[in-house]
């Protein structure tokens, strides 16, 4: 085949990758973009988009199961339903494509080109791709790595047979009767909730103290106290030691210390995700790491000149957003603008049940820093609409500077809640004050009211507790 060129290549087509190659693509820089898999990336494919729609097809069948059980008080009966997995995952599968199809058609609409195939560097202006008709070889003026991430293993729970990652999870062909969940963090219990809400008997094995160790007890409370109600058991402080001699369930060892073993079908390691640098030969190129990560700098240069690094090969917090952020800021650096990277916060998200909205900072990391701080909260059992939806559990938090009240952190935790986390993002990022959110008028009912009521309470004066 012959050599091709470009001013432009970009490694990966994720969120990050395919955001650098559509905005390049517009600013009239000649692009190419790789990648082996089909574009969109680990979110796309095996990652954000399919979990939460098994999330959905999960919530959905759990509320005809309490309504066949009478155990609901809105008056409405339903016959058992039955699961027909094959067709839900079906409709995750269309979903995908349609994404799959519309991240294509807008890398060609944009005038990048899209080349699918394993990417190795020969040297720092030059790849080498194996695609299914030969190895393809690409010259480029600037190269962004946008490889992304992948689940970790243990070394003593390596994926295979029964050990399964999220990759696997979200392709099961049936329900597993038994599924033992190695980590409490959010992809075990997005997963395991939704798994447990179609009809699994879920374990969870957690070495914390408590789980969803990277947020505070307050948001992680609510949904301790939900997985209770779904009956999935919970085991903190114990360590998963690997498979039991038959092989047929995962060995543990209790948080007082005494060893046993859980009957597992499938054991769902979620410990945690790694940078894939693996495969691309970054060994030939002469790139600072930061541990396991690429280093960056507020432009996303490597320590090598004309390669950028974007997304979770470069560090926490490792989330599609950031990435598409990033790629976004890069291809018009390289467009020749003045960018750099200067966000206020990047929002994250666990879609648990209820689901968690962190923007900013904690009251914890506030006064770590040093800062003054007030803080308040809003409980949805005072919201109306909250109610009016059989879903009182969780609040709103607001934290924010004593001496001029500037919005440093808004946290939350409630069903459906993913949905204002655009609105938190906006008030930190434009440097609100408590009087700017309690100075607006916010529609009645939402929950968004207690994002309201949250900043009045914190000014002495709220209306509804």
């Amino acid at each position: 085949m012959d050599d091709i060129s470009c001013n432009l290549l970009v490694i990966g087509a994720g969120p990050g990758g395919y955001a650098c190659a559509i905005r390049a693509g517009q600013l009239g820089i000649d692009t190419i973009v790789v990648d082996a898999q089909k574009p969109g990336g680990t979110c796309l494919n095996v990652g954000c988009i399919p979990s939460k729609a098994l999330i959905h097809a999960a919530e959905q069948f759990e509320t005809i199961v309490r309504a066949a059980s009478a155990k609901n008080d809105l008056g409405i009966h339903a016959s058992p339903p039955t699961l027909d997995l094959a067709r839900t995952i079906a409709w995750k599968d269309d979903i995908v494509r349609r994404l799959n199809t519309g991240v294509a058609g807008l890398l060609k609409k944009a005038g990048a080109r899209l080349i699918t195939g394993r990417a190795r560097f020969a040297d720092g202006k030059t790849v080498e791709v194996e695609t299914p008709a030969g190895v393809q070889t690409i010259h480029a003026e600037t190269v962004v790595i946008a490889s992304g991430s992948e689940p970790a293993a243990l070394p003593f729970l390596p994926f295979e047979g029964r050990v399964i990652s999220s990759t696997e999870a979200l392709a099961l062909t049936e329900i597993p009767q038994k599924l033992v969940i190695v980590g409490a963090g959010y992809i075990g219990l997005e997963l395991g909730t939704a798994l447990c809400k179609l009809g699994a008997d879920v374990t969870v094995v957690e070495i914390e103290p408590r789980i969803l160790p990277q947020y505070d007890a307050e948001l992680s409370e609510p949904v301790a106290k939900r997985l209770r109600a779904l009956g999935v058991t919970v085991l903190t402080g114990a360590k998963a030691k690997g498979l039991a001699a038959d092989g047929a369930a995962l060995a543990i060892e209790t948080a007082n210390g005494q060893p046993t073993t859980l009957a597992a079908d499938k054991i769902l390691v979620t410990v945690g995700r790694k940078p894939a640098t693996r495969g691309f030969r970054l060994e030939l190129l002469d790139l600072d790491m930061d541990g396991q990560f690429i280093r960056i700098d507020d432009h996303c240069r490597t320590s090598m000149r004309g390669v950028y690094a974007i997304g979770d090969v470069t560090g926490e917090p490792m989330l599609a957003h950031r990435a598409i952020a990033q790629g976004e800021m890069v291809a018009e650096i390289v467009a020749g603008k003045k960018r750099a990277w200067d966000k206020t916060c990047i929002p994250a998200i666990c879609f648990t049940d209820p689901e968690i909205v962190t923007a900013g900072l904690s009251p914890d990391e506030a006064k770590a820093a040093g800062l003054d701080i007030k803080t308040d909260f809003f409980p949805f059992r005072a919201n109306g609409r909250a109610l009016s939806l059989d879903r009182e559990d969780g609040f709103i938090r607001v934290v924010s500077r004593s001496d001029n009240h500037v919005l440093l952190g808004i946290q939350g935790v409630g069903a459906g809640i993913s949905e204002l986390s655009a609105a938190f993002s906006l008030a930190i990022e434009m440097s609100a004050r408590l009087e700017d959110v309690g100075g607006t008028i916010f529609a009645h009912p939402t929950q968004s009211e207690a994002f309201h009521e949250a900043a009045l309470k914190s000014l002495g004066h709220a209306i509804h507790i």
